[in-house]
C-alpha cells in the first residue's frame, strides 16, 4: 500500500503542542532580534558614511587652510624684501648679481625654495631655486602673469614635475615696475603635517601615470596608494578607506586624495553589536528554557483533557475531569469540559431521539423516513399492502436564501411544513423533511391516482402566496411518485426512483410525475449523447448556422444569431433541443459556448463584408458562473484580432436569477470589454424588471411566443407595445425574434421597434449560404419598394 507523502514542514507542525510553543516563542525573539540588528547595522553604516563624509569635509579645509598659511607667510616676506633698500637699489641700478644674492639670503632666510624678479613684461631677471626647478622659465613668466592679474593672491603650478604655491607681490615706484614672486613646495614635510594636524593619509597624485592617468608621487601611507587615486571608496593593503579628492591647480589635474581608514570610525561600533549579539545568545537561553516549562504548564493539561475527550467518545460520562480547581484558563476550559460532560449524560437519551427528527420544522428526518419506508415495506410483505412516497422539491428556494437571507429561509420552509400537514395530507400519512428543501410523504395503502391527488392538493395550497413578516413568498414545488411494490421493493430504491421522478417533473416543468422506466432509460440515452457530443466537438462535427437580422426602419441587413447545429455521421442533422437541454445539466454547453463563439470571431470578416454590424453569440446559465469566461473570450478575440463591440451576447431572464450576484459580476466584466449584452426571451421570466436596472444590457430580445400570435391576439400585441416602450425608456435596442409573415413585421415597424427576427426574413443558415440570402433579401426590399411606388 503507497504510503501518503509527509513533507518536512507539515511533519514540524504534526510534532507536540509543547515543541511548536517553543518554536514559535524562540522564532518570534530570533526574529525580532534579527529585525534589530539589521537595523542597527544599517544605522551604524549610515552614521559611519556621515561621520567619514564630515571628517574628510573638514580635513579639505585643514589642507587648504594650510596652503594658505604657508603662502600668508610667503606674501609676507616678499612684502618684505619688496620694501628693501638695497633690493629697490638693485633694482633701479639694474644689478642682476646683487638682485640674485638678495633673492638668495631672503629665499632662504623665509624658507622660500624658489625666488624670483619679473619686471612688468613678464620676463624673469633674477632667479633664486634651490631644487632646480626653474630650468623653464616660461612656467614662471605665465604664473607671474596669472598672479600680476591678481593682487596678492597665490596659485599652484607644476615645475619640473613638482608642484608649488606661488605668490606675488608688485614692486611700486611709486608705479608698478615688476613683481617678486615666491614659491615653495608641496613636499612630503607638508603632507606629514597634514597628517598629524587631521588625522587623515594624504596621497599627492601628479600626472604621468600610465595611460596618461595619474600615479602618487607622495604619501603618507606606508603601502602602495596606487588605488586610491579613483574612487570615492578604495581599499589600501586590505583596509577599507573613504577618499575625497582635492584639486591642486586649475589647468593641471594633479590634486591631493584625503584617505580616512572605515575601520578607525566603525570599531566603536562594531564592539556594540558584538554586546548586542551576546545579549541576544543569552536572552534565547533563558527565553528557551522559560518557553519549555511554560510549554509543559499548558500541555500537561491538555494531555489529561485529550484522554478525558477519549472517554467521552466512548460514552463514559462518569469520571470527573482533572485540572478544574485551576484559576487560569486551562482551569476554565477544564470546567467547561466537565459541564459538557455532565450536560451530555443528562441529555444524551434527548440527542439519540433528536437524531430522528428535523429541529426547524418538527417533522421526521431522512433517517426516521427511510426507517418508516422500511417497516412499511416489511408489513406489507406479509399483507400485501401497497403504498406511496411522494417526494417535493421547492422552486427557487436558493434565491429566496440569497435575496431574503437565511433567517427567512427558515421561516418559509416552516410555512411549507403547515401547509403541507394542513392542506395535503391525510390521517395516518407521514410527512418529513428530507433536506434543505425537500420534502417526503408516505401514504399507506394508496396507489399513483390517490397519490397524484395528494400531490394535486398539495400544489393546490401553494397557489396562495405564504405571508411572512409583511413579506409575500410565491411557492411552488415539483413532485414525484413512487409506488410499491410497482416501482421498487426496496426502501433506497423507492426513494431514489421518487426523487427521479421528482427532478424529471421541474425539468418538464410538470407539477407532479409518476415514476416511469423510461425516465431512467433517457438518461442513460443522454449520457450517450454527451460522450458523442464530445467526440463530436473532437471531430469537427459541429456546424455554425446564422439566423439573420435584420432593421425593420430601413430592412438593411443588420446582424445575425449564431447557432450549433449537430452533424451526426449516423444520424444526421440532430436537433439543438436532443442534445443543448442534457449539455447544459452537465456543464459541457460551456465548451459549446466558446465553439460557437470562436467560429463567429473566425467567420467575422466575410460577414463584416455584407454589411453587418454585430453577430449575436448565446450564454446559458453556467457560463455566467465561470469567472474566467471574459478571460477566455479575450483569449479568442486576441488570437484572430476581433473587437468585441462586434459581438453581441445573449443571456436569458432565468440564467441570470439563478446566482445574480455571480452573473451580475460576470456580465459587469464582459460589458467593461466592450461586449454588447442582451436579455434573450424577455417576458417569460419573473424577475426581469427587479433587476433589469442593474444589468448593464444594450438590448432586449422580446420572446417569439408574444411576437409569433401579435397579428392575431390583441393582448399579445399590447405586451410587445409595453416591452417596445419599456425598452426604449431605458435606451435599449429592441429586437422582436419570431417574426413570420409581412403583417407581423408591419406591426413592429409601426411599434418603433428597432429589429426583426424570424423565418419571414430567412431560417438558421450555414455561413456559405448567408451572402446567398444577402443578395436574395435585398431584392425583396427592392421589388416592394416598386410594389409601393406604384
Amino acid at each position: 500500500m503507497q504510503m501518503p507523502l509527509r513533507l518536512p514542514f507539515s511533519s514540524f507542525f504534526a510534532r507536540r503542542l509543547s515543541t511548536r510553543i517553543v518554536a514559535l516563542f524562540l522564532g518570534l525573539l530570533l526574529l525580532v532580534q534579527a529585525a534589530g540588528f539589521g537595523v542597527i547595522s544599517a544605522t551604524i553604516e549610515g552614521s559611519a558614511r556621515g561621520t567619514l563624509a564630515r571628517e574628510l569635509e573638514i580635513g579639505e579645509r585643514v589642507w587648504r587652510r594650510l596652503l594658505e598659511q604657508k603662502a600668508d607667510a610667503l606674501v609676507l616676506g616678499a612684502t618684505v624684501l619688496a620694501a628693501d633698500y638695497g633690493f629697490r637699489a638693485a633694482l633701479s641700478t639694474g644689478d642682476v648679481d646683487t638682485l640674485d644674492s638678495v633673492l638668495d639670503n631672503h629665499s632662504a632666510r623665509i624658507g622660500a625654495e624658489i625666488g624670483a624678479w619679473v619686471d612688468t613684461g613678464f620676463v624673469v631677471r633674477a632667479v633664486h631655486d634651490d631644487g632646480g626647478a626653474m630650468a623653464d622659465t616660461a612656467v614662471m613668466q605665465r604664473v607671474a602673469a596669472e598672479l600680476a592679474r591678481q593682487p596678492r593672491a597665490s596659485q599652484v603650478a607644476l615645475l619640473g614635475g613638482r608642484p608649488f604655491r606661488f605668490v606675488a607681490v608688485p614692486v611700486r615706484a611709486p608705479l608698478v615696475i615688476g613683481w617678486v614672486v615666491m614659491g615653495f613646495p608641496i613636499d612630503r614635510a607638508l603632507l606629514d603635517d597634514m597628517r598629524d594636524l587631521s588625522r587623515l593619509h594624504v596621497v599627492l597624485a601628479l600626472p604621468g601615470g600610465p595611460g596618461g592617468g595619474l600615479q602618487p608621487a607622495l604619501s603618507t601611507l606606508q603601502a602602495d596608494a596606487g588605488a586610491a587615486l579613483t574612487g570615492e571608496r578604495v581599499r589600501v593593503a586590505g583596509d577599507a578607506m573613504v577618499a575625497r579628492h582635492v584639486a591642486l591647480a586649475a589647468d593641471s589635474d594633479a590634486r591631493v586624495v584625503l584617505l580616512r581608514p572605515v575601520d578607525t570610525v566603525v570599531a566603536p561600533f562594531r564592539r556594540l553589536q558584538w554586546a548586542l549579539l551576546a545579549i541576544t545568545l543569552l536572552a534565547v537561553a533563558v527565553f528557551g528554557v522559560v518557553s519549555v516549562f511554560m510549554a509543559r504548564q499548558i500541555t500537561t493539561p491538555l494531555r489529561s483533557l485529550v484522554s478525558a475527550s477519549a472517554q467521552l467518545g466512548r460514552g463514559d460520562y462518569s469520571q470527573p475531569l482533572q485540572h478544574t480547581d485551576r484559576a487560569d484558563e486551562i482551569g476554565g476550559l477544564a470546567q467547561a469540559f466537565d459541564k459538557m460532560r455532565v450536560d451530555i449524560a443528562a441529555h444524551a437519551a434527548e440527542v439519540r431521539q433528536l437524531a430522528y427528527w428535523d429541529r426547524l420544522t418538527g417533522l421526521p428526518n431522512r433517517a426516521q423516513f427511510r426507517a418508516a419506508v422500511r417497516e412499511a415495506i416489511e408489513a406489507g410483505a406479509h399483507n400485501g399492502g401497497r403504498f406511496a412516497v411522494v417526494m417535493l422539491d421547492l422552486n427557487r428556494f436558493k434565491h429566496v436564501n440569497d435575496v431574503l437571507g437565511y433567517r427567512f429561509g427558515d421561516l418559509l420552509l416552516q410555512g411549507v411544513t403547515r401547509r403541507i400537514t394542513q392542506h395535503g395530507v391525510r390521517d395516518g400519512d407521514l410527512v418529513a423533511r428530507l433536506s434543505g428543501d425537500e420534502f417526503a410523504l408516505l401514504l399507506p395503502g394508496a396507489d399513483a391516482a390517490t397519490a397524484l391527488a395528494v400531490a394535486e392538493r398539495i400544489a393546490a395550497s401553494f397557489e396562495r402566496p405564504l405571508l411572512l413578516e409583511d413579506q409575500t413568498v410565491d411557492i411552488s414545488a415539483g413532485f414525484g411518485i413512487a409506488c410499491h411494490p410497482e416501482h421498487g421493493t426496496d426502501a433506497d430504491v423507492l426513494l431514489s426512483r421518487a426523487e427521479v421522478a421528482t427532478y424529471t417533473a421541474k425539468r418538464r416543468t410538470a407539477s407532479a410525475l409518476v415514476y416511469d422506466p423510461a425516465i431512467d432509460v433517457g438518461s442513460a440515452q443522454t449520457l450517450s449523447l454527451l460522450s458523442e457530443l464530445r467526440r463530436a466537438l473532437e471531430q469537427g462535427e459541429l456546424r455554425m448556422f446564422l439566423q439573420p437580422k435584420v432593421a425593420i426602419a430601413s430592412g438593411r441587413l443588420i446582424g445575425a444569431e449564431a447557432l450549433v447545429r449537430w452533424q451526426h455521421p449516423e444520424r444526421g442533422l440532430v436537433p439543438p433541443m436532443q442534445f443543448i437541454p442534457y449539455a447544459e445539466q452537465t456543464g459541457f454547453v460551456r465548451q459549446l459556448t466558446l465553439w460557437v463563439f470562436e467560429a463567429a470571431v473566425r467567420d467575422w470578416p466575410q460577414l463584416a463584408a455584407l454589411g453587418m454590424e454585430r453577430v449575436s453569440v448565446n450564454l446559458s446559465a453556467r457560463d455566467l458562473m465561470d469567472s474566467e469566461l471574459p478571460a477566455r473570450l479575450d483569449g479568442i478575440l486576441a488570437r484572430h484580432g476581433a473587437s468585441a463591440a462586434n459581438f453581441c451576447l445573449e443571456i436569458t431572464e432565468s440564467a441570470v436569477m439563478d446566482e445574480p450576484q455571480r452573473a451580475l459580476a460576470t456580465l459587469n466584466a464582459l460589458s467593461a470589454r466592450g461586449f454588447k449584452l442582451s436579455i434573450d426571451d424577455f417576458g417569460t421570466g419573473y424577475s426581469s424588471l427587479a433587476y433589469l436596472k442593474d444589468l448593464p444590457v444594450d438590448e432586449l430580445k422580446i420572446d417569439m411566443s408574444f411576437v409569433k400570435g401579435m397579428d392575431r391576439s390583441a393582448e399579445d400585441a399590447k405586451i410587445v407595445r409595453l416591452v417596445v416602450d419599456l425598452a426604449h425608456n431605458l435606451n435599449l435596442n429592441v429586437v422582436a425574434e419570431g417574426v413570420e409573415n409581412a403583417a407581423i413585421l408591419a406591426q413592429l415597424r409601426a411599434l418603433d421597434c428597432d429589429e426583426a427576427q424570424g423565418y419571414h426574413m430567412s431560417k438558421p443558415v450555414p455561413v456559405a449560404e448567408l451572402a446567398a440570402f444577402a443578395a436574395r433579401w435585398q431584392q425583396r426590399r427592392s421589388e416592394a419598394a416598386s410594389v409601393a411606388l406604384h
